[in-house]
């Protein structure tokens, strides 16, 4: 696993315990925790959920600037996945669907598996959150443990 990825996941992982992960707020979605509780990656898109970098943006990208590891693209796609996890009808706009209550404890969860199977996949890594092997059997014995 890459330092970014450890760096990142750490920081979601003290949000989420410490009751610092608020999914409509730009400095504690999981974005916003990842950069240290910092809201400048949002002026990388002119709206909260979507993938469509804007000039700055773009500018950013094709310059290689990366943001605590990430390059734009890549964290505007960890915080779509974290919104549509937690339920948002994405972009955030007033008049799109939203949960009753960001704050509930079992919608960020989801919303922070949604970002780990992002955040895999650009590393290149199987989804950590993936349990399904530890249920694999061959004639009657596990084929896995969990220490594996």
């Amino acid at each position: 696993m890459t330092q970014r990825f450890t760096n990142a996941i750490t920081k979601l992982y003290d949000a989420f315990h410490n009751g610092t992960l608020h999914p409509e707020c730009a400095c504690q979605c999981a974005v916003g925790n990842i950069c240290d509780n910092n809201d400048a990656w949002k002026h990388l898109s002119d709206d909260h959920g979507s993938l469509n970098l804007n000039y700055i943006g773009i500018v950013n990208e094709k310059l290689g600037k990366r943001l605590y590891g990430y390059k734009p693209s890549e964290l505007l796609r960890i915080e779509q996945a974290f919104l549509q996890g937690c339920g948002y009808q994405l972009p955030l706009k007033h008049n799109h669907f939203k949960p009753s209550n960001p704050e509930d404890r079992n919608l960020q969860f989801e919303g922070l598996c949604g970002a780990i199977i992002i955040m895999c996949k650009l590393e290149g890594i199987n989804d950590i959150t993936d349990y399904t092997k530890l249920f694999e059997n061959e004639d009657q014995l596990s084929k896995h443990s969990i220490e594996a």
